[in-house]
Order: C-alpha cells, then sequence, then structure tokens
C-alpha cells in the first residue's frame, strides 16, 4: 500500500513540474520567439535539459553515483530548481500586469490613429477630382500646365453641358475613403521596401517581451540575491533564554547552537571552515551541532568535514544526528566527528556544572532502530536541576515537555529556506524558527547555518545563533 501510495505522490509531482514547465516554456519562448528561430530552438531544447539536470541532481547521491558526477550535476540541477520557482512566481504577476498593459498600449494606439487620420483629412479635397474620375471609371489624366495668355473666346463646345452625371455624394465618399486606403498601404510598402529587415512587432508579441523581460530579471536577480546569502556564510545572531532552575553560578552560559549545515557536492571545506571561525569568533561555552551535518557518505565528505576539529569551547562540542544522516550512513557519521573531537549524544546526557545536557537521535533513525528515546536520554535525571535538550526536530517538542526539559534546541526548518516555503514549514513543524514556549519547555529553532538542494536562501538568512542562558536567581 505504501509503495502505491509513494507512486501516485510521484506522477502527481511529476505531472505538476511538467505542467510548470510548459508553462514557463510558454510565457518566456512560445509568446516572445518566431517559429523555427534560433531562440526558439535553444528555449526549447532548455525546458527537456534543465529538469533532467534537477532529476540527475536530487538521485544521483541516492543512487550512489561517482561524487564527481554529483558535482556536476548540483549546481545547474539544484539552481534551475530556486530558478524556477522565482521565475513561475514572477510570471503570476505579470498575469495581472498583462491586460493593464495591453490596454494602455491600445489607447495609445488609437490616439496616435486619431492623429493620423486628422492630418491626412486635410489631403482629401486636392485629390477630389482624381477621386471622382476614378469613381465614374474613367482614367485620371495628367494635367498639363499652359503659358498664360489672353482669354481663349468661348466655343459651342464649351457651352455644352457635361453628358455625365455629377457623382452621388455617398459614392464621392467611399471613393474618397479607398483613395485614402490605396495611398496609405502604398506608402506602407514604400517605407517596409525602403527599410527591409525592420521587425514591427505585434501589441501582443510586444506585451509578452516586455512582461517575461521584466519576470526574467526578477526571478533570476531574486536567485542570485539568495545564493550570495549562501555562500557569503552565517551570521551571527544572540538571544537570552532565562530558566528558573538555572543556578546563579551557571549565569550568562553560552552555547553556540549550529545546525543544518548540509557539507554536500556544493558545499564543501570552504563552508565548514567558515562556519567554523565563525564559532570560534564568538568564543562559546559550548557548541551543540543540532543535526543534518551533511548530504553524502564519510567517504567522499569525510575530507570536507575535517574543520569541525577546530571547534573551541570550555565544555566541547556536541553532536546530535538529523534526518539526512540517516541518508548518508548514519553511524559512520557518528564515528567519524566523535574522531575530528566532537561528543555525539546518541540518546544520552551529561551532566555540567550548572544544568543537564541531552541528546537523542532523528526521528529518521526509527527506520534502522535507532529513533529517539526520551527514556534513555532523561527518564533518571534529577528533575530539580535545569535540562537542555539537542533534538533536530522541533516536532519533538511534546516528548520533551513530557521529559520536564527547561529547553530544547533544533534546526530542520531552515526557516523555510526559500519564501514562500516558510509557509509549508509552519504546516509540518510547531515552530518555524526562533524561540517559543510550550507549557514550561522553551523551544529554539535555528534557520541553519547552510541549504539543501539549491543552494539559494531568500527571506531565511543562514545563522549560527549564541544562546545565553540566564539565572532567575542572579
Amino acid at each position: 500500500m505504501a509503495a502505491v501510495v509513494f507512486v501516485l505522490v510521484a506522477l502527481v509531482v511529476l505531472a505538476l513540474l511538467a505542467s510548470v514547465h510548459r508553462y514557463v516554456w510558454r510565457r518566456f519562448v512560445g509568446d516572445t520567439t518566431a517559429p523555427g528561430s534560433t531562440l526558439r530552438r535553444v528555449g526549447t531544447v532548455a525546458a527537456f535539459v534543465l529538469p533532467l539536470l534537477s532529476l540527475g541532481a536530487m538521485t544521483s547521491g541516492r543512487i550512489g553515483a561517482p561524487f564527481w558526477l554529483q558535482q556536476v550535476l548540483a549546481w545547474p540541477g539544484f539552481l534551475w530548481l530556486a530558478c524556477l520557482l522565482y521565475l513561475t512566481l514572477a510570471l503570476l504577476v505579470g498575469e495581472a500586469v498583462r491586460p493593464f498593459l495591453g490596454r494602455v498600449l491600445a489607447r495609445r494606439d488609437a490616439a496616435a490613429t486619431a492623429r493620423t487620420t486628422a492630418g491626412t483629412g486635410t489631403s482629401v479635397p486636392a485629390a477630389e477630382g482624381t477621386v471622382a474620375a476614378t469613381a465614374n471609371g474613367t482614367r485620371p489624366r495628367t494635367e498639363e500646365l499652359v503659358p498664360a495668355g489672353p482669354p481663349r473666346p468661348a466655343t459651342p463646345a464649351d457651352r455644352t453641358p457635361a453628358t455625365a452625371p455629377p457623382a452621388e455624394p455617398e459614392a464621392e465618399a467611399e471613393a474618397v475613403r479607398d483613395a485614402e486606403a490605396a495611398v496609405q498601404a502604398e506608402t506602407g510598402a514604400k517605407t517596409a521596401a525602403a527599410a527591409p529587415g525592420i521587425a514591427h512587432p505585434s501589441r501582443r508579441l510586444f506585451v509578452s517581451r516586455v512582461v517575461g523581460g521584466a519576470a526574467a530579471a526578477a526571478g533570476l536577480a531574486t536567485v542570485g540575491y539568495g545564493t550570495h546569502n549562501v555562500l557569503s556564510g552565517p551570521s551571527v545572531k544572540r538571544v537570552t533564554v532565562p530558566l528558573a532552575k538555572l543556578p546563579r553560578a551557571a549565569h550568562g552560559f553560552r552555547i553556540a547552537v549550529v545546525s543544518d549545515i548540509h557539507i554536500g557536492p556544493i558545499l564543501g571545506r570552504a563552508h565548514t571552515r567558515r562556519i567554523v571561525d565563525t564559532i570560534n569568533s564568538t568564543s562559546p561555552d559550548l557548541v551543540a551541532v543540532v543535526g543534518d551535518l551533511v548530504d553524502g557518505s564519510v567517504a567522499d565528505l569525510g575530507s570536507a568535514a575535517e574543520p569541525l576539529a577546530g571547534l573551541r569551547s570550555r565544555h566541547g562540542s556536541f553532536f546530535v544526528t538529523g534526518n539526512h544522516e540517516y541518508f548518508s550512513g548514519a553511524e559512520q557519521w557518528v564515528n567519524h566527528v566523535r574522531e575530528l573531537g566532537l561528543i555525539p549524544l546518541e540518546n544520552a546526557r551529561v551532566e555540567l556544572g550548572g544544568f543537564d545536557l541531552a541528546g537523542v537521535n532523528d526521528i529518521a533513525g526509527e527506520t534502522e532502530g535507532q529513533g529517539p528515546d526520551f527514556v534513555r536520554a532523561l527518564g533518571d535525571r534529577d528533575r530539580s536541576r535545569a535540562a537542555v535538550l539537542l533534538a533536530h526536530q522541533p516536532v519533538v517538542i511534546h516528548d520533551a515537555v513530557e521529559h520536564g526539559v527547561d529547553l530544547q534546541l533544533s534546526g530542520h526548518t531552515h526557516g523555510g529556506q526559500l519564501w514562500p516555503g516558510n509557509y509549508l514549514a509552519e504546516l509540518a513543524n510547531p515552530t518555524v524558527a526562533g524561540l517559543e514556549r510550550y507549557g514550561d519547555t522553551q523551544l529554539f529553532v535555528s534557520r541553519g547555518a547552510g541549504a539543501w538542494g539549491p543552494p539559494v536562501r531568500v527571506g531565511a538568512p543562514a545563522d549560527i545563533t549564541v544562546v545565553q542562558l540566564a539565572s532567575r536567581q542572579a
């Protein structure tokens, strides 16, 4: 049954992605380029290649592809997912602008046509004789200039009335209009002949190009800004958390909380080094790494994680698993971070001078029989002491409340990472970012120091948070 549900969900997702790509192609390529043109061919090829790169980036690590291939696919594949999101959002905004811009251009063209008609109307009487002749079916003659001289005597022929009846007013007016149309058509043909190769796009084509260009600029600029947010490294935030049970001696104790580093095919050793340097610059009393350290195996990423050995704090650095560790070989990573000097808390607890520090495995470990065990980590402790819990996912807060935890430190949400993803994250997590209270337990959720998938953050800047514990007895 689970397999059937998975297949149905996968088909729905693929159908949705295909529809979105079709829409983006139509607005950026189909509506703005000529059939058979080079630009249309390039855009059509891209509409097929880019989603394939994205699919490869998402699956190459899971199927055990060589790491070099994962790196080749990761940048274009994941970046395209971010581009697709913001290009689509920009186009949807453009759909509201499109009819307004069309109406503005229509009024402008109508006004220009009215001015042209008013200007050409003065030339109609001068051509009246010619028009009348044309209307009567006779061929107009070119008048010759005759030198001025004495008047010629009248002859009987001059006194004979014209045999052709005068043109009716309606016929004459229609002939005038036909003549004007012929003149304008001839003028347009001469202009086109004089300037071959000059395109005269229709109003709809012009609107499509303006809206498409603006949407492309807005979407790509947003992705560029979000990429810079990730590659420039996390900023430092500070928050003070009062704990009723914290003794006066532990007042001001500082915990550097870092989550979701996501070392992988895109964010490598340099990314880890930036994070370590940022943490050390805060001179913390303790470092808490609360899961999703990596996206890959120790064999591929072990060297990229080595800068973690440089973490410095008075009471050491502690680590709990996140869901991505269980995609990457959790046991191997636990052993590796221990070799780098971090202390894994696998459903375990240590007693520090002023409080108990506990850690539980991530929920994803349940598939391997290594899920969170609150009884093992907290069941036999002295509840008169303050307790701080490291748990990757905020959703375990209710277990923390039940076991008398004073403060839970979590990550996992990335703060939504890509707006409007924060609204989706709110549906799955009690807290997306920041500090909130649940009964007697406080929950702090970090936005994380890295990024999963696209190396892009919009509306959810990366951070490392220094949580300063405050004693109410001080």
